[in-house]
Parts: C-alpha cells; structure tokens; sequence
C-alpha cells in the first residue's frame, strides 16, 4: 500500500480469526469442531445476505487448513503462509469471482487446474464466490469433479441467492446459512472500531448506523466511513439521521400511535413534515413495519390484544395494518408518486385496521352472551292470539262425553299436548302453551286412531304415530290464519267463542277432569284463555312434534282418574 493511502474500515478490521466472526457463531462452531475431529469435507456452501461473512469465512477456513502445522482452529497471524492467502498470493488458494468468469471454459479450466497437486500448502482451495453467476452449462462440467474430487481438493461456494444454484450442486455440499446479524452486535463492533480510532459516537448514532445496514456488517462498516468524514470525531443521532433520510425513533413512534388511534389529520401531518424534512418515505415505512409488528407479538403472547402502540388493538387488526402496509411498499417504491402512495398506504392501513372480521364479532358476541347471568326460574308466559294457541275440547254440558283434541298447527315447545278425545257438538278450550320452536315439521297422513274412554290414561292412548296427520302446506295455512278446506277436506267454518269471565266458559273447565287439568298445569303451566266449538272431522288434529320426545313425556307423566 502506498504511503499515505487510506484503507476504509471494512478492510481494515475484516475479522482474521474465527473467534473474531460476528453473529454467526453456530457456522464457527461447526467449522472448528470439523478441523478438531479431522472430518473436513471436500465442498462447502456459503449462503446468506450481503456483507453477513461469508468470503471472510471462506479465507479464514483455508488459512485453517493450509497454515504450516495445520489444520489449526487458530491459525498463526506471523504464519508466511497466512499472510500470503490474506494478501491474495498465495498459488494454492485461488478466489474466482463467479460473477465475471462463469462459462463453460472457465469451468474447464478449474476442472484442468484440480489434476495438479498444490504446490507449496496441503490442499488446494478454489474459493468461488456468487457462485450462483455460472452457467448451467458450466455447473454441468463441474458436477463429476466436484463429486469425486481429488484428496487434495477443497470447494468453497458462496453465493447470496441460493435457489439459482442447481440442486445437483448443493446436493455435493455441506451447506452453511449465514443470518443477518442483529442490530445490537453491530452498534457493538461499530463502538470497538470507534474507540480504536478515537472517534467519540452516541449510542443511539451507532444504533441508527446499525438500523441502516438491514443486517450486514461490511454496510455497517461502510455507512460509519461516511458519517466520520461528514461528522468529524464526534458523531451524534441527527447527524446520522440527516445524512441518510431516517425518521427518529420517537418519529415513528408517533406515526404508529397516530394510525392505532385511528387519527388521520395527525398521520397526514406527519407526512408532510417527513417530507419538508427530506426524510426517506421507504425506509420510514419499512420502520414503522417493525414497530407494528413488533405490537403484533406483544398482542399474541398477550393473548389476543395488546396497547404496545398506544390503544389497545387486537391481533387481526395489527395484523390486517402490518399486511397493508407491506402491501404499499411496492407502490411507494416503484410508483411515480412517491408521496401520494406513501400517504395512501398509511391511510389504508388505518382504515383496514378499524375493520373486524364478521366471525371474530361473532365470537366476541357469543362469549360475551355467554357471559350474562340467567334468570332464576321458568319466564314469565305472555297470553297469545287465539289464532295461535292449541285447543282442547271438552263437551260444554253437565256431564261431559268422550272427546277429542283439535290442536291447530302451531309449536308447542319440546312437548306436544296430549287429550282425551270428544265427539261432535263439543266446544274446545285454548290452553296458553309457550312457543319454542317455530319452524314446522313435515307430517304424513294416515289412518285414524281408536277412540279410547274419557278417563283412560294417556299412555293407553293410540300410539302417536297415528295422532299425527297433517301435511306441511295445511299447517302452515293454518298457521297463518287461513280458512281454506281442513285436512280432511271439509271448510273450516267461523266459530263463535268465549273468554275467561262468562259462564259457558267456566262450565267447560270444570268439565274438565282433574287428570287434564292437573296435566295442564303442573306439567305445561298452561292457562285456559278462550273457548271455541271444534267442527266434526274424521281425523284427529295433533301439533306435529318428535313422535319419541311426546311418547316419553306422556310415559313419565301418569294420568289419574277423576
């Protein structure tokens, strides 16, 4: 190097053991266990971000292998060898830059160059870096030697796109993935490398440098050059933050706090002012990404919801801003307006934001419902419209014959309401029955079933099979009122009726027998509110209902006798 040249600081601290390598100490584990165990494989695969170490690995690796007395883990900075591979003149390790000699020829020639021994080191090393650059053609002439290479052989690839290499290829070597290195060992190095140089730096400066470098340390490196020619000895945040476009972290805070508010004139001011003050609008959404997902896992190990952004906010409505936005970045970095897509993608976030999926309500709602206490005891039962309340006929006089139950199509909860049967001429009596289950059921007509005695028990009774005779389009007809023909074919005529308070009426339900009455009551809480003649019919009328469900309440249900 020539007297008075200066030397960046990427190359000047360029890590030289493997104890110096940065955030990637699972690749230096391995690496050092291979060389102390003697199983050194003959092809290795770099793969990672830019400036992450992997050439610096590579070089690091062959000064292992090839130092005088090696292998060694910790090979000798003094060794003539070691410092021939770091100047690049040493004949035995040769660095090949994909990028620019990638055909076909130049595969053949480093096919040629593996049939001569090293000459001055133990094995002879081809670093090949962007390994992805070659040809298929060229990786094809390299797939028999790089199978079955030469004992004194060793590959070293590394390459920032992996998937563009062949997977006949990766399948030949030892694959390594370098990680982005964090944040915080960055500001770390960068606050070695800035007291070894006396230059006096703010820690929220160098974690801004180490913010911009996305993960590489070289960029890091690069970056701090910059800013020390700009700032002098003395480095500050704004300093930084002006050289490059970068919102404070208190900036985007703001922002983040003024969309979960849902506050749209606060967000547009911001805009503007990171605007007017030349601030990068990409790398300013692309931290407010991180901020919000960083909300986004606070809310999932709080469960659900989180006020990491200022008001609290449930998973899906972080998640649906983080998803906006991640889809505006596209548009604010290839749009033609690139204020107007900025200020869009904010907004849209916050509107996506204030929307909740009809599902999750759902779920909230139910759970909440849930929730609520429930009212002691049996509700209270509201009298309903005689058009929709069953009947029960008894005969009107003294001394009461057998009769029959007329009950109109309507729902009489889990438990239809069975009776004794009357014949003609006998007026019918509407018990108020709650209604539960307003949907009708399909009935199938079929024959008429025997009449049994007044005073017989219910579960003597015809089975309930034949006590249901109605078709769906009937009942719902007359469910609705309609006074078209009977199930039976015949009209259904308009029927004068009493109410509680006339004499008829009272006659009739003590006509009742005490079994009905007591059935009607304790087993139904039934009220007795209107009184009506049911016309002569073959057929006996029975509210649909699960033929089991009545079967098994009239069995638990005995009947006495008057």
């Amino acid at each position: 190097m020539a007297e008075g040249s200066y030397q960046v600081i990427a190359r000047r601290w360029r890590p030289q053991q493997f104890d110096e390598i940065v955030g990637q100490e699972h690749i230096v584990r391995t690496l050092k266990n291979a060389i102390e165990t003697n199983r050194i494989g003959h092809a290795y695969l770099f793969v990672g971000p830019r400036g992450t170490g992997k050439t610096t690995t590579a070089r690091i690796f062959a000064k292992a292998l090839n130092c005088t007395g090696g292998p060694k883990t910790n090979p000798p900075a003094d060794d003539p060898v070691c410092q021939a591979i770091v100047a690049g003149a040493c004949m035995d390790v040769i660095e090949i830059d994909a990028a620019t000699n990638r055909s076909i020829e130049d595969a053949k020639t480093i096919r040629e160059e593996c049939q001569f021994a090293p000459t001055q080191c133990q094995f002879k090393i081809f670093i090949i870096d962007e390994v992805h650059q070659l040809t298929k053609e060229a990786f094809n002439t390299l797939l028999k030697t790089l199978e079955e290479p030469p004992p004194h052989i060793k590959f070293i690839f590394a390459t920032t796109e992996s998937d563009k290499v062949l997977p006949t290829i990766t399948s030949r070597c030892q694959r390594f993935e370098f990680q982005p290195i964090p944040e915080e060992k960055i500001a770390g190095r960068l606050k070695e490398i800035v007291a070894a140089d006396g230059v006096e730096a703010d820690d929220a400066a160098l974690l801004a440098i180490a913010r911009l470098a996305n993960g590489g340390m070289r960029d890091s490196q690069s970056i701090l050059d910059q800013v020390i020619s700009f700032c002098g000895k003395k480095i500050s945040a704004p300093d930084v933050l002006d050289i490059y476009g970068l919102a404070s972290a208190e900036e985007i805070q703001a922002l983040t706090a003024a969309m979960a508010a849902g506050d749209y004139a606060r967000v547009i001011s911001l805009s503007d002012k990171f605007v007017s003050e030349g601030r990068d609008l990409l790398r300013v959404l692309q931290h407010a990404q991180a901020r919000i997902r960083e909300a986004l896992l606070v809310s999932i190990r709080e469960k659900g919801a989180t006020a990491f952004l200022g008001t609290s906010l449930a998973t899906e409505q972080l998640l649906r801003m983080l998803e906006t936005l991640q889809a505006g970045e596209a548009g604010v970095r290839g749009g033609l307006s690139e204020r107007a897509n900025f200020e869009v993608a904010l907004l849209k976030a916050v509107e996506q934001s204030r929307s909740r999926a009809i599902d999750t309500l759902i779920k909230e709602i139910s759970s909440l419902a849930a929730g609520l206490p429930q009212e002691a005891g049996q509700k209270k039962i509201e009298s309903t419209p005689p058009a929709a309340l069953p009947t029960v006929a008894v005969d009107a006089k003294e001394n009461p014959a057998p009769g029959k139950i007329s009950v109109p199509p309507t729902s009489l909860g889990k438990t239809p309401l069975p009776g004794p049967m009357a014949g003609a001429g006998e007026r019918p009596i509407h018990a108020g029955i709650p209604e539960e289950d307003p949907a009708p059921k399909k009935m199938s007509r079929k024959p008429p079933a025997p009449t049994p005695p007044a005073d017989a028990p219910f579960a003597d009774g015809p089975p309930l099979e034949q006590m249901t005779g109605i078709e769906e389009a009937e009942a719902a007809e007359l469910r609705a009122g309609g006074s078209s023909a009977g199930w039976d074919g015949e009209l259904v005529p308009e029927i004068p009726a009493a109410y509680p308070g006339s004499p008829d009426f009272q006659q009739a339900v003590h006509a009742l027998p005490a079994g009905i009455r007591t059935l009607l009551h304790a087993g139904f809480h039934a009220e007795f509110t209107v009184l009506r003649e049911v016309p002569e019919s073959r057929y006996l009328h029975v509210a649909s209902a699960p033929a089991k469900a009545v079967a098994e309440e009239i069995d638990d249900i005995g009947l006495g006798e008057d």
